[in-house]
């Protein structure tokens, strides 16, 4: 696993490995594949008559994929789950883990275009295979649609005028790398917050570019349906927008988090939430892997 180090870190691996309650011999799903450290750990605990599939729709991912007959690799978006658990004749499933961080990989490559650190083509597709980039968004959405973008992915207040700069620098010349949204951000950011604003505006274009939030709804209702009862669903969130629909979803079986109850007064909800305090990294943690710092983890059982 030291070359899959380099690829990815994962937070929280052993308390979400334990979220799982893994059964050995059962069916469970890792939706989020990258360097592979949650589905060796996976492994790790199914004997011969368990099966994991590991999805990712990165091709990079692949060179990670694991040598064991109860693994299958999917090469996809999370989003098409039932698709393919009904192409491989799979029914229901024990349990799904989707750890939604951005990996290190990305992150650190440069062509890649995730980072203000580094610049490079400014590009944030998590598959290299999918449409448009982050480049195009900037260069031909409209203007109120690049302001809702920053404010609702990014929750930036200056986001009508950083949208209005970026259409202002699209007139004079077209806008390719991360050097170019980061001289169109320098005049809205404070020395204070900096670091914060500019990761709030890349996290907004990432989450615009790869459609995140649809996907992890479409991920969400697909596993609810999928999961057997008493089966688990392990999500780890790295940001308040993910957070909030998964907490809403946990807690009422919707995204708007509307409480709906039978005539007795029980809430209706397929899940039982199995953490009713989230969890976080511990100290310790995050001094060895500062990246999970921001990682909340949030544990359901199916009724």
């Amino acid at each position: 696993m030291k070359e899959n180090a380099k690829y990815h870190v994962p937070a929280l691996l052993s308390e979400s490995i334990n979220g799982l309650n893994i059964r050995p011999d059962g069916i469970y799903v890792d939706a989020t594949f990258g360097g592979g450290g949650h589905s060796k750990m996976i492994l790790e605990s199914l004997n011969i008559d368990g099966q994991l599939y590991g999805f990712d729709q990165d091709e990079d991912t692949e060179k990670n994929r694991l040598n064991d007959k109860r693994f299958t690799f999917v090469r996809s978006n999370f989003r098409y789950l039932s698709n393919f658990m009904d192409w491989y004749g799979v029914k229901e499933i024990d349990g799904l883990l989707a750890d939604l961080g951005v990996s290190f990989h990305h992150l650190d490559d440069e062509n890649r275009g995730f980072s203000f650190r580094l610049n490079g083509n400014l590009d944030m597709r998590m598959n290299n295979r999918a449409g448009i980039n982050a480049a195009d968004i900037l260069n031909t959405f409209p203007e109120k649609d690049l302001a809702d973008i920053f404010y609702q992915y990014g929750e930036l207040r200056s986001s009508r005028a950083i949208a209005k700069a970026v259409v202002n620098t699209r007139n004079q010349k077209r806008i390719v790398t991360t050097q170019d949204f980061l001289d169109i951000l320098k005049p809205f950011l404070s020395r204070e917050k900096e670091k914060k604003h500019l990761a709030q505006a890349f996290q907004s274009l990432r989450i615009a570019t790869n459609s995140e939030i649809d996907a992890l709804k479409e991920l969400l209702m697909q596993a609810c349906t999928l999961l057997k009862p008493e089966g688990r669903l392990v999500v780890i969130t790295y940001h308040s927008l993910e957070d909030r629909l998964v907490k809403n979803f946990f807690r009422t079986g919707n995204f708007e988090g509307i409480v709906e109850k039978d005539f007795y007064g029980n809430v209706l909800t397929p899940f039982q939430p199995v953490n009713t305090k989230i969890i976080v990294p511990k100290e310790e943690e995050i001094e060895l892997n500062p990246r999970s710092r921001s990682a909340k983890l949030r544990i359901a059982e199916k009724r």
